[in-house]
């Protein structure tokens, strides 16, 4: 691990180490770490945020830390002061930036000008974080990760492009089903499918989801209009008919397959309410990882850079 969690590669000697100290972290809730002590993380919002503020936050108080939220509009950050310079004067002051950005530029330029490490909160290309939480939730119930079929429906957006490398570096066979023209990044793609061949892992893309399905291990899918594309509903919903993860979608998958979304969820157009709230969903139990897989995250931080 380099200094800074923009992508999922840079956790990747360490991905499922990072996944068991969260396991073992969510065992005693509650206990505080020395590593820890006057530490402070502060988090800068230019995105709205239920799971990831509250979870950071969360996480970082209860190792025995601080934490800061920021929105721009209440920095100088957002009266024109630089990246660069907002960068050099908050880490002279915190321990650890996360930052949840609409654009990765601004993500790089944040890090290159950092002295302490940064978090990838999320961006418009990778979504790092989230990946703990769902190959957690993944490990808990199914009990290992290599070998599994994880198979994700919908848009090839930021949680795309992050599935391709964490299934890469875990050894789980992927298929990203996607509508045409909305695959995920096909450079992360390449790099992802180089990196499988080391596990013995296949990554796919296709356009048919419902063939897709067959021994789906994990079904996965993410809302159709991610922020900031609000202009776009109407015309990527018509793109999207078909792409519904319900039952008629799912009858070739596992009969104990895991049914995941990051949320916020929109019943009705991604997903149909008889998946998402049936049995096999487990999106509740993935959203509380959050704050355990982020305890473990900011801890190894802390332990190994350093801090």
């Amino acid at each position: 691990m380099g200094k800074d969690i923009l992508s999922v590669r840079d956790m990747q000697q360490d991905f499922e180490k990072i996944i068991d100290l969260a396991i073992d972290l969510k065992k005693e809730r509650y206990r505080r770490y020395p590593e820890a002590d006057n530490k402070t993380l502060a988090m800068i919002f230019e995105k709205p945020s239920t799971r990831t503020r509250v979870s950071f936050q969360v996480a970082m108080d209860q190792l025995g830390g601080h934490s800061i939220v920021l929105n721009p509009s209440d920095m100088q950050l957002g009266r024109g002061e630089t990246i660069e310079d907002t960068a050099r004067v908050l880490s002279s002051f915190v321990d650890v930036i996360a930052y949840r950005a609409f654009k990765h530029h601004n993500m790089v330029t944040l890090a290159r000008n950092s002295t302490v490490p940064v978090i990838n909160a999320l961006d418009d290309i990778e979504h790092p974080v989230q990946m703990l939480a769902d190959f957690m939730t993944i490990k808990e119930v199914k009990g290992k990760l290599s070998g599994l079929k994880l198979v994700y429906v919908g848009d090839g957006n930021n949680v795309t492009n992050s599935l391709l490398y964490a299934c890469a570096i875990l050894g789980i066979n992927m298929i990203a089903s996607t509508p045409q023209d909305f695959g995920p990044d096909p450079t992360i793609f390449m790099m992802a499918k180089e990196m499988a061949r080391e596990k013995n892992a296949v990554l796919t893309i296709s356009h048919d989801p419902a063939n897709d399905m067959n021994g789906a291990d994990v079904i996965y899918t993410d809302v159709w209009v991610s922020m900031g594309e609000e202009d776009r509903k109407e015309r990527k919903e018509r793109y999207f008919e078909g792409f519904q993860v319900n039952r008629q979608l799912i009858a070739r998958a596992r009969k104990d397959y895991m049914f995941l979304h990051c949320l916020p969820a929109h019943r009705g157009l991604e997903v149909s309410e008889e998946i998402i709230d049936g049995p096999n969903s487990y999106v509740f139990q993935q959203a509380e990882n959050r704050l355990h897989t982020e305890k473990a995250l900011l801890l190894w931080l802390l332990r190994n850079k350093n801090i």
